[in-house]
């Protein structure tokens, strides 16, 4: 299944350092375990975006894997990709960036071509350069905040309510970031999606960042205060919280965090792993390493 990590520090910018695949280094082990892509997106001093990312597989370099990469932003996007849909390319790893923001999602859906019809209808088909159904998800994101005059949380409702009006959908869990926010989805209740928030005022907050688990790690020092949503708890801390079905958040640049409910309760047409092809239903398996 693929991994998500999504981080808020606020206003300031700061120092995390990021391992992406800490895999044991048996080759044989490796080579059944490896993912499809791994990638880390952060935004520049002037709020532009910056993506390293590159498709990894078994047989291919593991030292971008396995680099240590200290990155500078207020927000940042981490993601290891299992693939259910699109070849191992630059072009279908996450992050994707348009029109100045970050995505990255762990789900599926199906019935692709439905959407790359909504697009064309919309103007926005070009903003597709791969294959992937995240992809296209956040095209149609990205088309109707435009149509709602910049305004990203419209954006999401619209593109997220005709997905699960119009098309079979597993999971649309996703983050989002710009230089100054960070929304992120649960939707249905497929996968999880969890929170940590470690606020002034929140439960026993930490200056330091320690988060780790089985394929992202992160540490920071002196952060301060900051917004953690990860796929699943990471590291033992008690403050880590599941995120309701159905929920959009939101936090902003001081760090308000809101949460809204503005999705169908249910996908008109929800699958189950059942229902995928093989390659796409072990692709999305909670346990998959």
């Amino acid at each position: 299944m693929c991994r998500l990590f999504g981080m808020h520090a606020g206003h300031r910018s700061v120092h995390a350092t990021f391992w992406l695949l800490t895999a044991p280094d048996s080759l044989e082990v490796q080579s059944r375990r490896e993912p499809d892509g791994t990638g880390v997106g952060t935004f520049t001093a002037d709020g532009l975006p910056r993506v390293d990312k590159q498709p990894i597989a078994a047989w291919e370099d593991r030292a971008f894997a396995r680099e240590a990469r200290d990155l500078v932003s207020s927000t940042f996007l981490a993601h290891v990709r299992y693939a259910s849909i699109g070849e191992h390319t630059y072009a279908n790893t996450h992050p994707f960036e348009q029109d100045g923001r970050l995505f990255a999602h762990n789900g599926a859906f199906t019935e692709v071509a439905a959407v790359d019809q909504r697009l064309d209808e919309l103007g926005a088909a070009d903003l597709v350069q791969g294959q992937t159904d995240s992809e296209r998800m956040f095209a149609l994101i990205t088309s109707e905040t435009r149509r709602a005059d910049g305004d990203v949380a419209a954006g999401i409702e619209a593109a997220l309510t005709w997905i699960a009006q119009n098309v079979p959908v597993l999971s649309l869990n996703f983050i989002l970031t710009t230089a100054t926010d960070l929304w992120a989805v649960r939707y249905p209740d497929t996968h999880e999606l969890h929170v940590l928030d470690n606020r002034t005022g929140a439960a026993a907050p930490g200056r330091h960042l320690r988060a780790r688990s089985p394929r992202i790690s992160a540490h920071g020092e002196d952060i301060g205060d900051f917004v953690l949503v990860a796929t699943e708890p990471m590291a033992n801390d008690l403050r880590w919280h599941l995120m309701d079905p159905g929920v959009l958040l939101h936090v902003d640049r001081d760090l308000t965090v809101t949460r809204t409910s503005p999705f169908p309760d249910e996908p008109t047409r929800r699958l189950t792993l059942d229902d995928l092809d093989p390659v796409a239903a072990a692709s999305q398996r909670e346990g998959k390493p």
